[in-house]
């Protein structure tokens, strides 16, 4: 149970920052938790591909901020103007 939490801080915590880091602020607590799981999946995939990993907090909620920013990047090349 406790991974689960953990899993979901991280998971918002990274959708946050993302946000923040790609359009100056956060999308609120549901969309932030779902940008940053599944950026944590891309992320850790990605980094896996280049050989880098890490069973760390930290190192995962890199990844997963990694992730979730270029998943808000190819979302963005999609979203109309």
């Amino acid at each position: 149970m406790w991974n689960f939490i953990l899993f979901i801080a991280v998971g918002a915590v990274a959708g946050w920052l993302a946000g923040v880091i790609m359009k100056g602020r956060g999308f609120g607590f549901l969309i932030n938790l779902l940008i940053g799981i599944v950026g944590g999946f891309l992320g850790g995939w990605l980094f896996g591909l280049l050989g880098i990993g890490s069973s760390s907090l930290v190192g995962g909620l890199i990844a997963a901020v990694v992730g979730a920013v270029i998943l808000l990047w190819i979302i963005s090349l999609f979203k109309k103007k």
